[in-house]
């Protein structure tokens, strides 16, 4: 019964792996509970009030909220695919109210920070061929705003010299376009040569980055460059990949980029997700409003 919901989520929803396993987690933690504390071995004869219990022992156990969110969202997803196909004919965990989660405003690192990197960058890569890999990471997670994992799994074959953008396949399979700056291009058209001078002795995989053993990265890697890195040019307490994705919509956000193109850039399902941006450009005016108003 889980499992068939699992594979519902992977291949016709074409949720992540990590949501999946999430979900399906969930899902089981739930089945445990209503096993010993109604006596139930069905999953299908659940009624609201078992539903309404788990989120309050979850809540008493002081789970995070967004935690409590995701499982009861696993619940209502569980329960609308049984529904759906008939199995069930109402959803229990329907008017399950999620609780409310503070707004937490994402991390980012300060423009002039990032621009000392390229600014300087003998100053924090060295010239070998992984100095230069590095650099060209931390650029293009910043210059494109795309996710650790759509780094990890670029090939070749998804960028576009001649018009200069670059394919990347996002959460769901959905995959968008995003262009490529001049220099950046002109970076990996000369990378793309040194690679295979590097590699010549050994095959190698078709992506743009690779281990020193010729594999595909995995995600460890690409966090360590990060970290070490930021860490070089900023002060900030976020040091990981998403943090340059933040960077990256923070600051088109504050030099007028609309919130609709920033969401496309970004490969965001919905605007709402992308909101969370514009706190930072009302900080900018705050500053503005403080320097040049003579009552501030």
């Amino acid at each position: 019964m889980v499992e068939a919901f699992s594979n519902y989520l992977k291949y016709e929803k074409r949720y992540s792996s990590k949501t999946v396993e999430s979900y399906k987690t969930d899902i089981l933690q739930f089945f445990s509970f209503i096993q010993s504390e109604f006596q139930l071995e069905d999953l299908l004869l659940v009624r609201n009030n078992a539903v309404r219990a788990w989120v309050v022992k979850l809540v008493t156990e002081k789970n995070k909220p967004t935690s409590v969110k995701r499982k009861i969202s696993a619940l209502k997803s569980f329960y609308k695919y049984y529904q759906k196909i008939g199995r069930i004919k109402s959803n229990p965990a329907d008017k399950i109210n999620t609780p409310k989660i503070p707004e937490r405003l994402p991390k980012f690192v300060e423009q002039k920070s990032i621009a000392a990197l390229f600014k300087n960058p003998e100053h924090y890569f060295n010239d070998s061929f992984s100095g230069l890999q590095e650099r060209l990471i931390i650029d293009l997670l910043y210059s494109t705003g795309m996710r650790r994992q759509e780094l990890i799994n670029l090939g070749w074959s998804t960028v576009d010299f001649s018009s200069g953008q670059i394919k990347v396949t996002g959460k769901g399979n959905k995959q968008r376009l995003i262009p490529l700056g001049k220099e950046l291009s002109d970076a990996l058209q000369n990378f793309r040569k040194l690679q295979l001078q590097y590699f010549k002795e050994m095959p190698i995989a078709s992506f743009i980055f690779l281990t020193n053993e010729g594999q595909q990265l995995y995600p460890n890697f690409v966090y360590r460059i990060v970290k070490k890195h930021i860490s070089l040019c900023s002060t900030s307490e976020k040091k990981s990949p998403h943090v340059l994705r933040h960077s990256f919509a923070t600051h088109m956000s504050n030099n007028g980029a609309k919130l609709n193109d920033i969401k496309e850039l970004l490969g965001h399902a919905s605007l709402a997700s992308t909101q969370v941006y514009t706190h930072n450009t009302i900080e900018q005016l705050k500053e503005v409003y403080k320097i040049a108003h003579p009552k501030a």
